[in-house]
């Protein structure tokens, strides 16, 4: 008694009921109706998006709305800080009298450099992860380790490693090296170091430890290793890393593989959206350090070439719209929306 919505009342029945109420009723008894009968109710993916306040504390590598720890990182440095600084006053204070270092599009001319998010550019791509992985290791919070990625444990070379080796941060070039070296020997995409620095920060936040002098190749060399085959159609098998440092056994890859797969609870799972998020801040991490993408002025062979491509894909997605409406049956068609796909 009291209520205003009772059992035995209908939204067509009562004109006492507000429309508001009654559509919302409506909705609910339609989505309870497909969940008991038709199987799970399949959810509008604006109903699945992360909150803003839920997303800030999510892992970056599992949510598209949560910021990348690299980026974060590198903008608390100082020394990135007064580069940006003097690179604002250069630019508005036109105290250089030279021509400007960076190209601009205008309206007779647009400058596209060779770098997508389906097909990223290699050298620059290895450049911005390893920039990315040496703001970790120099603004990192504490040395948090584990014996498994230690190098004085678990050696990559017959080599000694030196006394120090755990209090001598590593140069960016150093680091791009060392992933320059395992990318062309196994024949790596780009794509699959974007997918590494997912993988080596979602390590990061389920292990809850640090990348620092003493585990950075370890922990870089099985991101790699677990991106690739992953990734990659044709991977690289265990023992083939084994013949590009040869000094390691088949057995420490093996055992250093299935520990990273249990410290990422077996998440390898890498969403389209995540894996966009972290290629659009690579190239602002670029930007703000001044590694500059290659610009061409765009041309009427290479406009038809992305107009033919994203035609392409329209088409594709188009078909697998209406191949995935054809595979539901009527009665699970209640309650499914369907919006528009927007490709860039």
């Amino acid at each position: 008694m009291g209520n205003t919505i009772a059992c035995c009342v209908s939204p067509e029945g009562s004109p006492k009921l507000p429309r508001q109420l009654a559509d919302r009723q409506e909705n609910y008894q339609l989505s309870t109706d497909v969940s008991d009968d038709t199987g799970p109710y399949l959810q509008h993916i604006s109903d699945r998006e992360v909150p803003d306040e839920l997303a800030q504390e999510s892992h970056p590598s599992d949510h598209a709305r949560a910021s990348t720890i690299f980026l974060s990182k590198s903008q608390t440095d100082c020394e990135l800080r007064d580069k940006r600084k003097s690179n604002h006053i250069n630019h508005v204070g036109h105290t250089s009298p030279g021509p400007l270092s960076k190209k601009y599009s205008s309206c007779s001319t647009i400058f596209i450099d060779d770098s997508t998010v389906s097909q990223p550019n290699m050298k620059n791509t290895i450049k911005c992860v390893t920039l990315a992985i040496y703001y970790h290791i120099k603004n990192r919070d504490s040395d948090r380790s584990l014996d498994i990625f230690d190098e004085k444990m678990h050696p990559l070379s017959r080599e000694q490693v030196p006394d120090d080796y755990s209090r001598t941060d590593p140069e960016h070039k150093l680091i791009y090296r060392f992933v320059r070296t395992l990318f062309s020997a196994a024949q790596l995409t780009a794509e699959c170091a974007i997918v590494t620095l997912v993988y080596l920060e979602r390590l990061l936040t389920y292990a809850e430890m640090d990348i620092c002098p003493c585990n950075w190749k370890l922990i870089i060399l099985g991101a790699i290793l677990l991106a690739s085959k992953v990734w990659d159609d044709q991977a690289v098998w265990n023992v083939d890393y084994c013949q590009i440092l040869k000094d390691i056994t088949v057995e420490d890859m093996n055992e250093m593989e299935r520990h990273f797969l249990e410290l990422l609870q077996f998440n390898i799972n890498v969403p389209a959206s995540v894996y966009a998020k972290y290629y659009f801040d690579l190239r602002s991490l670029a930007d703000d350090n001044n590694l500059s993408f290659p610009l061409e002025p765009l041309g009427n062979e290479r406009a038809q070439k992305l107009e033919a491509i994203s035609r392409l894909c329209e088409d594709k997605y188009k078909d697998l719209s209406r191949a995935a409406m054809r595979s539901f049956s009527a009665d699970n068609l209640v309650g499914i929306h369907r919006s528009n796909a927007v490709l860039s």
